[in-house]
């Protein structure tokens, strides 16, 4: 594994961790920054699974487009369009005023890119 894809890893992983501390939070959560950076682990390391794959990944945050862009055989079932769907729907609809997001969104997101994660982690290994 290069280093470009072990950066991409690291920041997917501060992500991950960022919106786990703050669903944990016992003062003043931040729901909104819990479903941001859900997305933002999963995307970093959709990126850094395409550029193991050899591809530039391309310059968006839809996560469903991110996944097509995979080689064939690199995700089955395992991989619910809906799942990404809700996770990039909710880091852009609650990053800006005029929609906040609730503790069940929080909860859901951290939920999906937990489970996405743990089956884009397999992908990394000798094995996946």
């Amino acid at each position: 594994m290069n280093d470009v894809i072990k950066e991409w890893m690291a920041k997917a992983d501060g992500d991950f961790h960022t919106a786990q501390r703050e669903l944990a939070a016992r003062q003043g959560p931040n729901w909104d920054a819990v479903c941001f950076h859900a997305q933002q682990c999963i995307e970093k390391l959709l990126k850094a699974l395409l550029i193991s794959q050899g591809h530039t990944p391309p310059r968006t945050h839809d996560l469903v487009f991110l996944s097509h862009q995979l080689d064939s055989g690199t995700h089955g079932e395992s991989w619910l369009t809906e799942d990404l769907r809700f996770l990039t729907r909710a880091a852009v609809a609650f990053r800006y005023p005029g929609d906040f997001a609730e503790q069940q969104d929080a909860a859901e997101a951290f939920e999906i890119a937990s489970r996405l994660r743990n089956l884009l982690l397999v992908c990394f290994t000798p094995l996946g």
